[in-house]
């Protein structure tokens, strides 16, 4: 049976790699493309407008005119339009994976409520490599300990609108953890001027906006003499389409909640 899979934001640059991205996983199928009511696309051809030919699907202005056609949505939108289509989903109980980043700590608890009635698969980060980065950040951190000094360095695009990126604050949070520390405690987000003696028990983040930059992501453990540094570069959109996709296959079927990628890969 083919899962049926709903893209928000269609004709964006993360959408058209999630279109391009469903139609290369045999057992999935883009079955509906929504926009923002007052895009120029409305009425496009979902496939040729990601450029891999015609699909017969029409790229729409609302969420619940299409909704009944949908098993999956894929949401890499932003905040207010992803929790407008959570309601939307919620309400007829379709599953939804999200990569939108900046929600509020009330928009939060909105998500997981929303997560009782439905399946969500909500992360920072869809990429495969970037789930093990987390996982080798835990490992990094308990070893290292409280002997070093640990700063969060991210790169992306002038048209990112948030920072820290999401994934930078999800690092942070695994640093954070391992070391039984609250994130909300000892982030430090920038520096200028006289800013005193670093703090061991901060953790600091340095956020970079510029061209066209897919995102770059590197933790850094400094100690004296030496320093442990792992690093992520997306080059591709299409590492985040796919992990999206393949969590959107995984999450059809599964019970009510809040899963997230870790989850899907078994990590």
């Amino acid at each position: 049976m083919t899962t049926r899979v709903g893209i928000t934001g269609a004709a964006g640059r993360m959408g058209r790699a999630l279109i391009e991205a469903v139609g290369a996983v045999d057992g999935l199928a883009v079955t509906a493309a929504i926009e923002a009511p007052d895009s120029s696309l409305l009425g496009a051809d979902a496939g040729e407008m990601a450029g891999i030919g015609a699909s017969g699907i029409t790229v729409v202005g609302d969420l619940a005119q299409v909704i009944g056609d949908i098993d999956v949505v894929i949401d890499f939108t932003a905040v207010a339009a992803t929790l407008a289509n959570i309601a939307v989903c919620s309400d007829r109980r379709v599953a939804m994976v999200i990569g939108t980043t900046g929600f509020t700590a009330q928009q939060q608890v909105d998500i997981d409520t929303a997560a009782q009635r439905i399946p969500i698969c909500k992360s920072s980060n869809f990429s495969t490599g970037v789930n093990l980065c987390f996982k080798l950040l835990d490992m990094a951190a308990r070893v290292l300990a409280g002997d070093v000094d640990i700063e969060v360095y991210e790169a992306h695009h002038r048209h990112k609108v948030d920072a820290p990126s999401g994934t930078a604050l999800s690092m942070g949070k695994v640093v954070a953890g391992a070391l039984g520390r609250d994130l909300d405690e000892v982030a430090v987000y920038g520096r200028e001027g006289q800013t005193g003696v670093r703090r061991r028990d901060t953790i600091g983040f340095a956020t970079v906006r510029a061209g066209d930059i897919v995102g770059d992501h590197t933790v850094t453990f400094a100690a004296d003499g030496e320093r442990v540094e792992i690093t992520h570069k997306a080059s591709s959109r299409m590492s985040f389409a796919r992990g999206a996709v393949r969590a959107a296959g995984w999450l059809v079927g599964r019970d009510a909640g809040l899963y997230d990628m870790q989850d899907v890969l078994g990590l």
